[in-house]
């Protein structure tokens, strides 16, 4: 892996997240536990983990309901999940894999059965510009390397900056208000007013320069937009 994957394990039963914690972090994984749904929602806003193993019987709000709150949020809705359940009846894999989950693995299962299904979803799910190079127009991001070049030309961006510049070419043609990409880009842990926002988008269209500047376009009344297409 080019960079630690972050996963959350959300399961009310500590020695099964202990136990699956122990295997992921043996394969090079980082680990969040949450014992409920409220939980794991708090550690997804602040942590943004790249991956949520979901138990389906919990008390309160079920797996199975919990994944469907997962996917009808925005921030939210890409994230990959995998479902750990004892049931094995088809019918229930069918329900849980039409809440929203990407795969299904049935308890009692083997670490290394684990690992490769959560790498196999990972490698599904993961678009360019989080691992591979992501290029628009002439303008260039590695994620590994953490350059950015527009026709070959190196552009030297600040953090903040290339993390805006990296969740625009990664989700274009999208309008996103500025709190939204307070979540998406500084994360629901860091309180800062939504103006710094356009501090951020001003400080990349200058670096970006006259040829690729377009790219990062104004939706008067909502907020920003990563587009090749001038509206």
């Amino acid at each position: 892996m080019s960079s630690t994957k972050k996963v959350l394990i959300v399961d009310d039963e500590a020695p099964i997240r202990e136990m699956i914690a122990v295997a992921l972090e043996m394969a090079g994984y980082e680990c969040l536990e949450a014992e409920n749904a409220n939980q794991a929602h708090a550690l997804i806003v602040d942590n943004k983990p790249d991956m949520v193993l979901l138990d389906w019987m919990m008390p309160g709000t079920s797996g199975v309901d919990f994944a469907r709150r997962l996917r009808k949020d925005e921030m939210t809705a890409d994230m990959p999940i995998i479902m750990l359940t004892a049931k094995g009846e088809e019918e229930n894999k069918i329900k849980g894999l039409e809440s929203g989950a990407d795969d299904f693995i049935t308890k009692p299962f083997s670490p290394r059965e684990l690992v490769a299904r959560l790498k196999a979803v990972l490698r599904r799910t993961t678009p360019k510009g989080v691992e591979e190079p992501v290029s628009v127009d002439g303008l260039t991001l590695d994620p590994v390397s953490h350059r950015v070049s527009a026709e070959g030309n190196p552009i030297d961006l600040g953090p903040t900056e290339f993390r805006l510049l990296q969740f625009f070419m990664t989700h274009q043609d999208r309008a996103y208000s500025r709190s939204q990409l307070l979540d998406m880009v500084w994360g629901g842990n860091v309180y800062v007013e939504e103006r710094t926002v356009d501090v951020h988008i001003r400080r990349l269209r200058k670096a970006l320069g006259e040829r690729h500047d377009y790219l990062v376009q104004t939706v008067r009344g909502t907020g920003y937009r990563f587009s090749i297409n001038v509206a």
